[in-house]
C-alpha cells in the first residue's frame, strides 16, 4: 500500500492554499434537474493545449523538480538521493474529477472538470509518482507529488477500454471511469462496485452521484453543520490524496512539511466543492484487477 506525499512547501502558502481549496464550491445547491430528453452533458469542461502539456512537462523535468523527486524517492531509505536518479516518462496527460455541478443538476454542466496535468515519474530503484501540475500566475508549477502512477495508468486503461472518452475520478470512494457518448465504464474495481462492471448510463450514474452527494454540496445544511471539508487531521496522520493549491518548493521546514500533509488530506476530500461523506482511501497502487480489463 503506497500513501501521496505533499511537496514540501512554505507554511504560510500552504495554509492560503488550503483555503484556496476550500472555497472551490457550487454555492447554494440547486435542485436536481434532469437533462431534457436527447440530451447529453459534455465529458469535460476544457481540454488543454498542446502548449500548455508542453508547459506542464517542462516543469515536471525541471532541475528543481528533479531535485525534490530525488529526496522523495529517498525518504524511505531505499534508494538514496544521489542514486535515485529520477526520470520522467511519457508525456503529461490530463487530470479530471467529477465537476459539482454535474452533480448539482446544472444544465449543460460537464461531467467533469479539469483539475491539474500529471507526470509519472521513475526512480532507478523502480519506483513510481505522480507529479501534480497546475497554472499558477501565468507558469505551471508541480503542487504535489503522489506516491503511484493511477493518473497516468488510468489515463491509458480509458484510451484502451473507450477510444475517445474521458478519464475522470471520484475520489470520494477514489473511484476511476472513462466517459463517451452517453456511456460511463469503470476502470478500477472501486468503480465497478459503484456502477456494475458493465458500467451505467451517464443519466443513471448522474442520479447515483447526486443521490450520494446532492445534500452536501457547499451551502447545504450539511456543509453549514460544519462538516463540509473534513476531518481534524493529526499533524501524524498520513495524508490521504490530493495537493494543496500553492507552489512547490525545494525547501522547507519539518513543520512546513507536517501542515503540508494535513493540507493534502483536506484538499483530497473537498476537492469536488463536495463536503466530506467518507475519509478518502489511501492510494493502493497494487488495486488493479478485473475492471481495467
Amino acid at each position: 500500500m503506497s500513501r501521496p506525499v505533499a511537496v514540501p512547501v512554505p507554511l504560510k502558502a500552504v495554509l492560503a492554499g488550503a483555503a484556496a481549496t476550500l472555497l472551490l464550491g457550487l454555492g447554494a445547491p440547486r435542485a436536481a434537474a434532469t437533462p431534457a430528453q436527447g440530451e447529453t452533458p459534455p465529458p469535460r469542461d476544457e481540454t488543454p493545449t498542446a502548449a500548455a502539456r508542453a508547459a506542464a512537462h517542462e516543469a515536471a523535468v525541471s532541475p528543481g523538480t528533479r531535485a525534490t523527486l530525488s529526496r522523495f524517492f529517498a525518504r524511505e531509505g531505499t534508494v538514496t538521493a544521489t542514486a535515485a536518479e529520477p526520470r520522467i516518462k511519457g508525456d503529461a496527460v490530463p487530470v479530471y474529477y467529477l465537476a459539482p455541478d454535474f452533480v448539482a443538476g446544472k444544465k449543460g454542466a460537464p461531467v467533469a472538470r479539469l483539475e491539474f496535468l500529471a507526470s509519472k515519474a521513475v526512480s532507478s530503484d523502480g519506483q513510481e509518482a505522480s507529479l501534480w501540475t497546475v497554472k499558477q500566475d501565468g507558469a505551471w508549477k508541480v503542487v504535489n507529488i503522489a506516491t503511484g502512477d493511477d493518473e497516468t495508468h488510468y489515463a491509458r486503461v480509458g484510451a484502451e477500454k473507450l477510444p475517445g472518452g474521458t478519464v475522470f475520478h471520484e475520489p470520494q470512494i477514489n473511484a476511476w471511469y472513462v466517459t463517451h457518448h452517453a456511456r460511463v465504464l469503470p476502470l478500477d474495481q472501486d468503480a465497478a462496485r459503484a456502477i456494475g462492471p458493465d458500467g451505467t448510463s451517464l443519466s443513471a450514474y448522474r442520479e447515483r452521484v447526486e443521490q450520494s452527494y446532492g445534500d452536501k454540496l457547499p451551502g447545504s445544511a450539511y456543509a453549514k453543520s460544519g462538516k463540509a471539508g473534513g476531518y481534524a487531521a493529526q499533524p501524524d496522520a498520513a495524508p490521504e490524496s490530493g495537493p494543496p493549491t500553492a507552489t512547490a518548493t525545494a525547501t522547507a521546514t519539518t513543520a512546513a512539511v507536517t501542515v503540508a500533509s494535513t493540507a493534502a488530506g483536506l484538499g483530497a476530500c473537498t476537492a469536488l466543492g463536495l463536503a466530506v461523506v467518507r475519509t478518502v482511501r489511501t492510494r493502493r497502487t497494487h488495486r488493479r484487477a478485473a475492471a481495467e480489463s
